[in-house]
């Protein structure tokens, strides 16, 4: 098994001579004013749940957006911070954007075309022209970010996620010699869907310029083929899995994103989070029985609104659950600034009232939405406590919190339903499977996973967990440096 001191050496051993550069949009702490403190917080989200104990494992540089409003005040002339402030093992340099850029980069391009383009949740993907200007100048704003930190060592620059599609070819203009690659954190679509994309060829020529192009599975890695066969002039061989585009060749690998399986582990095991394991019913505040549990950023792609319908079939087809049984939906708040997320929230929140007042008795109620935030203890105490955790996404490309719910499950209690449209159900094969858009196929999923026997889960539930332990964050982290050190 690799660990975070394996992963150590093999940066030590292989990356001693380059500057490891590690580049996203969002960044992993931001620093925020509480009254006139400022305080550090953890940002939450799959990349920086992945990738943070990778760097503070390297030691190396992230690059980032700034969006925390006390950023400028840590930052030293080359907007540079060492973090995590309490045990500094690397270094964040922060991207300032104006509005304009946020708002045509980030809220437009990113998240109105690039991902509905990408997830197959049937929303029409928006193609502006003042967005993907915005969103070319923030990638060169990028790539000057980079090339700003290499001096007279060898870059070696690791790329994340679709908000980046144009950095490395701005880097490589610049510094030819770098080694640059990007990890593809959603799904890649079929070249059919993909074709309507006005600006396909920029993009497609601007991830030919990595060296390294990572998915999470072979079958998006399969479609990025296809689509630059159809796309483009370009030779591309089957067997190892390559692109060469104008002289320059890419590989084109898969690396099923991980978790740190030890530390979460851990933390789900310690003192505090049994705790509040204990005083779960008062926090709650609710009766309850059986608690189902579901932890997602509010987003289309996740299924809530699925979610919440089939938890109405279940209760409609085996009502001796009612009174029983809640479904606890977490949802964290994101991209307010799209109206197609303000009306999601106004559909999951008019959807919930209406099941909750179908089958409301006394003080029990089936669906409880929580919006704001809550502390990763309290998270980690619900994953543990739930008999039933709910991973509904309608297309993901990983999804790290079925990996993260059953890392946390230490006494092997409870069972996960997963969607099979995400790349965990790959690995994770001994959950219960659903599809998310056959309402009935939940419902009863529901059914089998609350009278499961506690052999039959206990056994899954290992299954599952030493899947994870092997194929941890550091693995993934090792294969990926492993691939660009052949390079």
């Amino acid at each position: 098994m690799i660990t975070k001191d394996t992963l150590h050496k093999i940066i030590e051993e292989k990356l001693a001579d380059y500057k490891f550069i590690v580049v996203s949009n969002r960044q992993p702490y931001t620093f925020e004013y509480a009254g006139k403190k400022i305080k550090c917080s953890k940002t939450i989200g799959g990349l920086v749940t992945a990738l943070d104990p990778v760097m503070q494992a390297s030691g190396g540089t992230w690059v980032a957006v700034s969006s925390g409003d006390a950023d400028s005040e840590v930052v030293d002339k080359d907007d540079i911070v060492k973090i995590p402030p309490e045990k500094p093992t690397y270094e964040m340099k922060l991207i300032n954007l104006t509005k304009e850029e946020e708002s045509g980069y980030y809220y437009g391009y990113a998240n109105q075309a690039l991902w509905p383009l990408c997830h197959i949740a049937y929303r029409q993907p928006t193609f502006y022209a003042s967005d993907w200007e915005n969103y070319d100048k923030v990638n060169k704003k990028f790539a000057d970010g980079v090339i700003k930190l290499i001096d007279k060592e060898k870059p070696f620059i690791w790329l994340q996620d679709y908000h980046l599609t144009l950095s490395a070819k701005y880097i490589k203009k610049k510094n030819p010699d770098a080694i640059v690659s990007l990890f593809w954190h959603i799904p890649w679509p079929n070249p059919e869907v993909f074709r309507v994309c006005p600006q396909k060829k920029e993009i497609i020529e601007g991830l030919l310029s990595n060296d390294l192009l990572g998915f999470h599975i072979k079958y998006h890695c399969h479609n990025f083929l296809e689509t630059c066969e159809a796309e483009l002039e370009s030779k591309i061989d089957w067997e190892e899995s390559s692109v060469t585009y104008k002289g320059h060749k890419t590989l084109v690998r898969d690396f099923p994103i991980s978790v740190d399986f030890e530390a979460l582990s851990e933390m789900s095991a310690s003192p505090e989070v049994t705790k509040r394991i204990e005083n779960l019913p008062a926090e709650i505040d609710h009766p309850y029985d059986i608690m189902a549990f579901s932890v997602d950023r509010i987003d289309y792609t996740k299924g809530i609104l699925e979610k919440i319908r089939a938890v109405d079939r279940f209760l409609e087809k085996y009502p001796q659950y009612q009174g029983k049984f809640i479904f606890f939906q977490k949802g964290a708040l994101s991209r307010l600034h799209i109206k197609t997320y303000k009306n999601l929230i106004d559909e999951i929140q008019s959807l919930a009232e209406e099941v909750n007042w179908k089958y409301r008795s006394r003080s029990w109620y089936p669906i409880v939405l929580v919006n704001q935030k809550i502390d990763y203890s309290m998270q980690l105490a619900l994953c543990r406590a739930c008999e039933v955790c709910m991973v509904n996404s309608l297309h993901d490309g990983m999804n790290l919190v079925a990996k993260e719910v059953i890392s946390s499950k230490v006494d092997h209690k409870g069972m996960l339903i997963l969607s099979k449209f995400t790349g965990a159900a790959r690995e994770l094969k001994e959950a219960v499977l659903v599809n998310p858009y056959d309402i009935d196929n939940v419902a009863d999923a529901i059914k089998e996973a609350i009278e499961m026997s506690e052999k039959e889960k206990q056994e899954r539930i290992e299954k599952m967990r030493q899947n994870i332990k092997e194929n941890n964050i550091y693995k993934w982290a090792a294969k990926f440096i492993g691939e660009l050190i052949k390079i």
